[in-house]
């Protein structure tokens, strides 16, 4: 395995890593600026008020994305499977 190789395969790991991540941690910080505006214009200042519906946006976020996910999961997997005789040369 060459140090080229290794550095592709790292960089499709971590963009794929990045690709599955970011739908959730989108919608989290979607709904936490939109409660964090909420607050500041009720004066309301409730830690469970930001906690809560983060964790519901997330949740939301796995059953909606949750299958892109996955398969995203496994074409990398398989992939890099493919590419196991290159790596052990």
């Amino acid at each position: 395995m060459t140090p080229e190789f290794a550095l592709d395969l790292a960089q499709e790991a971590v963009r794929v890593a990045l690709y599955v991540a970011a739908p959730v941690i989108g919608l989290s910080l979607l709904v936490g600026l939109i409660i964090s505006l909420f607050q500041a214009t009720t004066q309301v200042h409730e830690p469970s008020l930001q906690f809560v519906p983060k964790i519901l946006a997330a949740v939301a976020g796995l059953v909606v994305f949750g299958p892109w996910m996955l398969t995203t999961l496994m074409d990398f997997a398989r992939r890099v499977m493919d590419l196991l005789p290159r790596m052990v040369r």
